[in-house]
């Protein structure tokens, strides 16, 4: 019998993590954990509220009282803030920038530690974001580092955003705000984006979905037997 794994899965933006965690997740009977929808679930709450993205008392504040529930709805997992929806409003542009300066405060990252660890702490869970396998489960079973190229990394976000619908800008525009981003991301003083040093390095720059999720998935099952 299998013994029910924390599997992390961290990397810049861009690099596929929601789409292999999700599958992935499908795939081994697993929850998701989407620890990158916490965060932008406080930063769409302090932009509703006016709270100032540098006030880092007032967004603490709001991460020690954030109502946030995950579930599978078919293949697409739901985030639930206060029991509302906010799936596709966590992924506009706005909050992805938002939710990057309001990961750097120590006291929103410490104040969402314990909530995302007893999310996920009794194992059998996919766990995705930046800093999962370094800080929030530095003992996870199985860690991946997800990566692929800028360049295709914004092909991908634009590709997202026409499906979403959204307003499109320049390829150029998308390359620079994602390597801005990886900056910010990398070079914060808190739980800076860097693989574990005991997770397996995945670049997804021109392997295909199902290849990288069988080569994870290959690899989870070699090290929950």
């Amino acid at each position: 019998m299998s013994t029910p794994l924390v599997v992390t899965i961290d990397g810049p933006a861009g690099a596929g993590k929601s789409t292999v965690a999700r599958r992935l997740a499908r795939r081994l009977g697993y929850r998701l954990l989407d620890t990158g929808a916490i965060y932008r679930a406080v930063a769409i709450t302090a932009l509703g509220r006016g709270v100032d993205l540098d006030d880092e008392a007032g967004l603490a504040a709001i991460a020690a009282d954030l109502a946030i529930d995950f579930a599978f709805e078919g293949d697409v997992n739901h985030v639930f803030l206060g029991g509302a929806d906010v799936t596709t409003a966590i992924r506009t542009p706005e909050a992805s920038k938002a939710a990057s300066l309001v990961s750097r405060h120590p006291a929103v990252r410490a104040a969402l530690l314990a909530l995302q660890r007893r999310l996920g702490g009794s194992g059998g869970v996919v766990v995705e974001g930046r800093d999962t396998g370094t800080v929030v489960f530095p003992d996870a079973g199985a860690k991946f580092f997800l990566t692929a190229s800028d360049e295709e990394r914004a092909r991908r976000r634009q590709l997202e955003l026409e499906a979403g619908g959204g307003v499109v800008p320049s390829f150029e525009h998308t390359l620079r705000e994602i390597r801005e981003r990886d900056d910010r991301d990398a070079s914060r003083d808190v739980a800076p984006m860097v693989a574990a040093d005991d997770a397996v390095i995945v670049d997804s720059s021109t392997a295909s979905l199902d290849e990288v999720i069988d080569q994870i998935a290959a690899e989870v099952a070699r090290r929950a037997s």
